[in-house]
């Protein structure tokens, strides 16, 4: 009887600061991966700077069969697989899923600050809302045409 090895997503550690180029070379050799990464404002004595930072520091997600896991080894930068209790750890496809979801569902603003009262697009739904209440990252605003009322996340 022939079974079909499903692809699992396991993590591979990197070295630092090489997250993004392992990405890459991993999509140039046809294996499947994710790079949590989102836009940061950094500031420097002269300048600010938009710049892409992993949410998961020296690691990338790869989508592989269990028969092919050393093929990661030929990219530059790869170190090891991250382990747990002595087996490859896996994450579900869920789980990469829900961090997908996350990162494209986060208000973007160009403002550093919502206020209550303001008016604003929600993710996702394209509709507009009254801002209730900001808490650090997390607000919470009513939808103009429903009434319902949303939460997401600023970044």
């Amino acid at each position: 009887m022939i079974t079909l090895d499903s692809k699992k997503w396991f993590v591979v550690y990197t070295k630092p600061r090489t997250e993004i180029k392992v990405s890459q070379r991993l999509s140039v050799l046809g294996i499947e991966n994710y790079t949590p990464i989102r836009i940061e404002v950094r500031q420097w004595s002269d300048r600010k700077k938009k710049i892409l930072v992993p949410l998961l520091p020296s690691m990338v997600l790869v989508n592989i069969h269990e028969k092919e896991v050393n093929r990661v080894f030929e990219v530059a930068g790869v170190v090891r697989y991250l382990f747990e209790n002595q087996k490859r750890a896996k994450v579900s496809n869920e789980e990469v899923l829900a961090m997908q979801y996350y990162l494209e569902n986060t208000y973007h603003s160009n403002k550093n600050e919502l206020a209550v009262g303001e008016t604003v697009k929600v993710p996702l739904l394209e509709e507009e809302a009254t801002v209730i209440a900001v808490k650090g990252k997390n607000c919470l605003a009513q939808l103009k045409k429903l009434g319902a009322i949303v939460s997401f996340q600023l970044s």
